[in-house]
């Protein structure tokens, strides 16, 4: 027999389409809804007064006064061992790696001390309503066991793996081809279909690893289909031009990751800011998602993402958020939300609230193609949900009086939340974190 039901009740907002081809008829709002999970998935979903003849008698419901519940948060993209440097500024990309990130990661070599950020980290993002994780670790390959580690005693879903760089950072943090390939696999055969972890083959970018060792991670992904990739791409100018003078015979930035075979579906690569048209195109043929990071490009001055070009029809891209910790400056995926809206406006492209509820559910799910298993709220989903207090702080309490619709209530969210606003998150199913518990 199966775990007996459990039930949360509150207004529901959840998605039957993607708002950025079908409007708003791809959001689906429910004033009061209920969720039923039993066995890790959701077992039931809708209208309370339809829900409530079909449920078991005695089901254990928790109600949720001024709430709001949605499927959990998916962060595309994150390096849970940059937390320590998050704010540190004043510096673009470039110098930003070498003043803070590989000192930072430099002392993940301390097992100790890499447990003490994984743990943070799982923490931090169930906190934030996170669910389901795109992460980084260093390039030691037991940064990954101290986070899968910490995650598996959760039950969350982590998709993560050991950064592969061998050349153009400190000694202390170069593996070879040979041996990242190597950690790579072990870490895969040890981890990868345990609980809800995934494993992602990690080079940090095509300045930081040799044709030889890019040729190694396809190699690998070759053997292990099942493995997600996960990388960078046209982040900043410079960088750009660097990898250019790198690899001279390549056609742009995204040309090399194509010609060593690092493109494809269950690849999501972050940033892709200055994209050109040929490059979107590759990204739609090849099925490549992106994980748009706005905190993180704003901050560095990076530059503005153009998700209306992403979403243009028919060269569609698939593209998540991401909170590109410790470039980004929070693991508050409404804060990331709120500055994705900023930056669409900026770029004369104005996102409603709901798109970037959206992108940040269904369109991460979708990046990761795991949309027929987390992102929605629907029966046989797993049962990853965030419920969210729609008055968290007397500022957003008195704010939301003056609301008039679904898209006003998000924007004020977005607006003025964080991570006080999430009441409650349910991973697989079981409350993982309770804010006043």
């Amino acid at each position: 027999m199966g775990a007996a039901p459990i039930a949360v009740r509150g207004a529901l907002l959840t998605f039957d389409g993607d708002p950025f081809v079908v409007g708003a008829a791809a959001v689906r709002y429910e004033p009061d809804g209920i969720v039923v999970m039993a066995d890790g998935l959701v077992r039931d979903v809708g209208p309370a007064r339809a829900v409530l003849d079909r449920l078991p008698p005695g089901t254990p419901i928790t109600a949720y006064a001024n709430a709001l519940v949605s499927a959990g948060f998916v962060d595309a993209h994150v390096h849970y061992p940059q937390i320590p440097v998050i704010g540190a500024g004043g510096v673009a990309l470039l110098d930003w790696l070498a003043r803070h990130t590989f000192p930072a990661e430099t002392r993940h070599a301390d097992v100790s001390h890499a447990r003490a950020a994984a743990n943070v980290y799982v923490a931090e993002a169930l906190r934030n309503g996170v669910t389901t994780g795109a992460v980084y670790g260093t390039v030691h390959a037991h940064s990954v066991d101290v986070l899968f580690e910490a995650a598996l005693a959760q039950g969350m879903r982590v998709i993560a793996g050991k950064v592969l760089m061998d050349r153009h950072a400190p000694d202390e943090l170069l593996d070879t081809a040979t041996r990242g390939y190597d950690e790579s696999k072990a870490l895969i055969d040890r981890w990868a279909g345990r609980g809800r972890l995934g494993y992602a083959i990690t080079p940090r970018f095509a300045a930081t690893s040799t044709p030889a060792q890019l040729e190694a991670a396809a190699a690998l992904w070759r053997e292990r289909p099942d493995a997600w990739l996960q990388s960078h791409v046209a982040e900043n100018v410079a960088e750009i031009a660097w990898i250019r003078s790198l690899y001279p015979e390549r056609a742009g930035y995204l040309d090399v990751y194509a010609h060593y075979g690092l493109l494809g579906p269950r690849a999501v690569y972050a940033h892709g800011i200055h994209l050109d048209d040929a490059e979107w195109q590759v990204l739609h043929d090849t099925g490549t998602a992106l994980a748009h990071c706005p905190t993180s490009n704003n901050f560095l001055g990076s530059g503005l993402f153009d998700l209306l070009r992403a979403h243009a029809s028919p060269r569609r891209v698939r593209v998540g958020l991401g909170t590109d910790v410790g470039g980004g400056t929070s693991l508050s995926m409404l804060r990331t939300m709120q500055a994705a809206c900023e930056v669409a406006q900026l770029r004369g492209q104005p996102l409603p609230p709901s798109h970037a509820w959206w992108l940040a559910t269904a369109g991460g799910a979708a990046a990761l193609r795991l949309e027929d298993r987390i992102g929605t709220l629907a029966p046989g989903r797993e049962a990853d949900v965030v419920v969210l207090d729609l008055a968290s702080t007397p500022m957003i309490e008195y704010r939301m009086r003056g609301v008039d619709d679904l898209e006003q209530a998000l924007g004020v969210q977005l607006a003025l939340g964080d991570d006080r606003a999430i009441r409650a998150t349910y991973v697989a199913g079981r409350l993982a974190h309770d804010r006043d518990g």
